[in-house]
């Protein structure tokens, strides 16, 4: 998500709405890592060795106890439910036939005189139920393009605002 998001931005989420609610496109929101849901990446990861609420202690990262399982990811949504969606190699996004406007992304993939690049191209529609999400960052982020639709039960929240630092305060409603 950088440079929209830095590493040390404190954000608030919201955890309530999307209770009620789908996830609408263009919102920032936070979910399990897909370590946790997708089979085939938790395979990669292995058993878990420690329950997460241990390796989530403070003192745990310092020891070097972590479970990639655990972790929390941010990215926005960028389809939902019943979308026709395509990504070009450069990672832009057409809905139900519409290019988005993005504004927020500012680093795309590059591509080369053949029009192939290194970013995944995508051409699906998003199954009820599941978001299609993507870091704002597309040539270097590890996202749906990767390991595909992001069930909705797994989203923990949305961003709405970010209040460190002060210089970058404000709202992250689209």
């Amino acid at each position: 998500m950088i440079p929209g998001l830095q590493v040390q931005d404190r954000l608030l989420v919201e955890k309530v709405s999307l209770r009620r609610r789908s996830p609408r496109r263009g919102e920032i929101v936070v979910f399990n890592t897909p370590y946790s849901f997708n089979s085939a990446l938790n395979l990669k990861s292995g058993q878990r060795s420690l329950p997460c609420f241990v390796v989530n202690l403070p003192f745990m990262n310092w020891m070097g106890l972590t479970n990639p399982s655990c972790d929390a990811w941010i990215k926005r949504v960028v389809a939902v439910g019943g979308d026709q969606v395509s990504i070009n190699p450069r990672g832009e996004v057409s809905v139900n036939g519409q290019r988005l406007k993005e504004p927020y992304v500012t680093q795309y993939c590059s591509v080369n005189e053949r029009g192939m690049g290194p970013c995944n191209s995508l051409i699906a529609t998003v199954p009820s139920d599941h978001v299609l999400v993507l870091g704002d960052n597309r040539s270097n982020s590890t996202d749906g393009r990767i390991w595909g639709f992001l069930p909705e039960k797994e989203i923990l929240g949305r961003a709405l605002w970010r209040f460190w630092p002060f210089d970058r305060f404000g709202s992250l409603i689209p």
